[in-house]
């Protein structure tokens, strides 16, 4: 199984400070400590997944390495490792028993130094209500490892090549044995001159000082589709972090935040908003103008609306994102009641309640009667 990213082991982000990650270690390690869950498999392997993954970022020099060629950089300097005897491994990851295998009796085993898929990056784009129902087009700037132009991603200054570790012999692996009172066992362990490339550069490159790679800035034009939504992500393929020996670049993933509309809202594909008319309007009905994604509309506002009723605008919504059509815009009409009123418009307004006699129109008389029954018994 492979490993998770370090950041999101501990719930931060790639920029996070060293306080920053210091904080979230110590919270994860008092939650999943074994001394505060006796038997729990499950946390201790929590604990030592958050212990090796502080154990990397803490360090300036492990975490700029990791933040550069992901775990398949680390060359075992990251983790708990190790053998503890044979009751058992102490979180090593060596990735299936025939590792094991390999590591105490040693023979053909698996090569640690082919191609390794780059890291993937992500990116956090905010967009308009309106960008998200119909989709837009949008440049943005990400900073990334990219292979070195001078040297072509070998690490060597022009006119020079690498040549073969002549410890390992450019393998990236050397042997070692040892006796015990169980026998001769042989250990593969990472090639100490070259760190595992099976290389050794004499004349590094100026331009990336014998990484193989820079660090740049790069413009990508991305196709947001219509109907999208917070939460939603794109995959742009191959604009991630450079392979390693070889391998395919990562992907970028962009992350969707669509910001909040002053008049709209959205649920699912509907579109909701709220609509203020007067009280002439809502007794005597009315045509009024009502704004939409597409523009402004008529609605008929029939005699006698009452505060709070919702009508439809079939099609007025948000396109489905995987092309199923559009969905409704819901209005909301509201009726405001004036707050500054002439004298001759509250002697009208008096005039007119007085037609109605003791109750006002609308209200049932058993309300009142309701009231009478609850205060005077």
């Amino acid at each position: 199984m492979s490993k998770r990213d370090y950041y999101e082991v501990l719930g931060i982000s790639k920029d996070a400070t060293e306080q920053e990650i210091k904080k979230a270690y110590r919270k994860l390690a008092r939650k999943y400590h074994p001394d505060m869950n006796p038997g729990d498999k499950e946390a201790e392997a929590k604990f030592k997944e958050v212990t090796e993954a502080y154990e990397v970022l803490s360090d300036p020099e492990k975490r700029r390495q990791y933040d550069q060629f992901g775990h398949a950089g680390m060359n075992g300097q990251g983790g708990f490792g190790g053998f503890e005897g044979f009751g058992g491994f102490s979180g090593a990851d060596f990735g299936g028993f025939g590792d094991i295998f390999e590591m105490f009796f040693g023979g053909g085993g698996r090569r640690r130094n082919g191609p390794v898929k780059g890291a993937d990056l992500k990116y956090n784009l905010d967009i308009t209500f309106e960008e998200a129902a119909f989709g837009v087009e949008k440049d943005i700037a990400i900073t990334k490892n990219e292979t070195c132009g001078k040297c072509a991603g070998t690490g060597a200054a022009p006119g020079t090549k690498p040549r073969t570790c002549d410890v390992c012999h450019g393998s990236g692996q050397v042997q070692y044995a040892q006796n015990t009172p169980f026998g001769r066992f042989v250990q593969t362990r990472t090639c100490d001159k070259c760190h595992g490339s099976g290389k050794i550069i004499d004349q590094p490159c100026p331009s990336c000082h014998g990484e193989g790679i820079v660090r740049k800035q790069k413009k990508i034009h991305i196709r947001v589709p219509a109907g999208v939504d917070t939460g939603s992500r794109l995959r742009v393929s191959g604009e991630g972090e450079p392979g390693l020996r070889g391998g395919p670049p990562g992907d970028l993933f962009v992350y969707v935040r669509v910001k909040a509309h002053k008049i709209f809202t959205r649920e699912g594909n509907d579109v909701i908003c709220e609509i203020p008319i007067s009280f002439p309007q809502a007794a005597l009905g009315d045509e009024i103008e009502v704004p939409t994604l597409d523009g402004k509309v008529k609605l008929k506002i029939p005699e006698g609306t009452q505060s709070g009723t919702y009508f439809r605008l079939r099609g007025k919504g948000i396109p489905d994102l995987h092309g199923y059509g559009r969905g409704d815009q819901h209005v909301k009409v509201v009726i405001q009641t004036p707050t500054k009123l002439t004298e001759e418009q509250k002697n009208l307004l008096r005039k007119y309640a007085a037609t109605f006699g003791e109750h006002p129109q609308g209200v049932e008389k058993g309300f009142f009667e309701k009231m009478k029954d609850a205060f005077m018994g």
